[in-house]
């Protein structure tokens, strides 16, 4: 009997595909960070399932059609090593669901937490004491648009643009900016960090940029090597677009602005090299790779 016949229910199917993944080597950290996550993200989302939990599930049984493109998914993550979710199309941040493909980074940034779970407002550090304040957003490096799209939902009173280098990202941002409804609110501008917005000053900055050193690029797996590679690398130590983004950062800012933004693990460096009062924030799965600062401590 072949695979499609012996498994029968996503138990099953679970099983077959940790082992797999486990036997074949992969890597992971594309929203999963371990095979069990990544075989059930990729179970759920080509059954249209809910992604949040596979246990209520487990001892469904499949129609042979559902059987044979699970499969074909599973072989496909193995032998391509694409991430899961190009193979599906579809990422999460904080439970929304976002279209990606190989045009984008596959989202995942420690940003979404921080603007959903009310640490910006939380009460002793108060960056964002009334986000209903808030009149104008701009991102930076905004690839899928995923961030741009929670802060729109985050501060509902700002008028947001979005920013990309690439061409291709924002044809994938223009269509979530669509799935959420957010033509309005969000302006995605095609162009080099801050050049698109010449003259304009914003209430908050926020921008994921690449951070990743070109000695890291080089040896990564074939799951991030999938992904566009002008995405991750910034130069020798990763910091080159952070340094032009805190550079040019003051002249974007209303008075009262601030400035969010992701370094990886540049903060050391970071600190070294710019006298400059950073609030660093974690999240859940981090320490110490975000920092907010505010517009008049930028005049440094």
């Amino acid at each position: 009997m072949s695979a499609l016949d012996d498994l029968t229910t996503i138990r099953d199917l679970l099983r077959f595909s940790v082992s797999q993944f486990n036997r074949k080597g992969l890597s992971f950290g594309h929203g999963t960070t371990n095979a069990l996550d990544d075989a059930a993200f990729l179970l759920l989302e080509a059954l249209k399932l809910p992604v949040d939990d596979i246990n209520p599930w487990l001892d469904a049984r499949l129609t042979h059609s559902e059987r044979r493109h699970a499969l074909e998914l599973i072989e496909a993550r193995v032998t391509t090593r694409k991430p899961s979710a190009y193979l599906v199309g579809r990422a999460y941040i904080q439970g929304l669901g976002f279209r990606v493909d190989e045009r984008v980074i596959v989202p995942r940034s420690y940003l979404g937490e921080l603007l959903m779970n009310g640490t910006l407002e939380a009460e002793g550090l108060g960056l964002v004491p009334e986000p209903e304040a808030l009149g104008s957003v701009l991102e930076l490096c905004t690839g899928s648009g995923c961030l741009a799209i929670i802060a729109a939902g985050r501060f509902p009173q700002a008028k947001i643009d979005a920013v990309d280098l690439s061409a291709d990202a924002l044809e994938v941002a223009r269509l979530n900016v669509a799935d959420y409804a957010m033509q309005e609110r969000i302006k995605l501008h095609q162009g080099d960090l801050f050049a698109p917005v010449a003259g304009r000053r914003y209430d908050l900055i926020i921008a994921n940029p690449p951070y990743v050193t070109e000695g890291e690029v080089a040896a990564f797996p074939p799951e991030y090597a999938a992904e566009p590679v002008m995405a991750h690398v910034a130069g020798p130590d990763g910091l080159d677009l952070v340094r032009r983004i805190l550079d040019g950062a003051r002249a974007h800012l209303t008075p009262g602005g601030a400035l969010l933004c992701e370094v990886g693990t540049g903060r050391e460096a970071l600190e070294a090299e710019y006298d400059l009062p950073f609030t660093w924030l974690d999240t859940e799965e981090s320490q110490g790779e975000v920092f907010w600062i505010a517009a008049e401590d930028l005049a440094r």
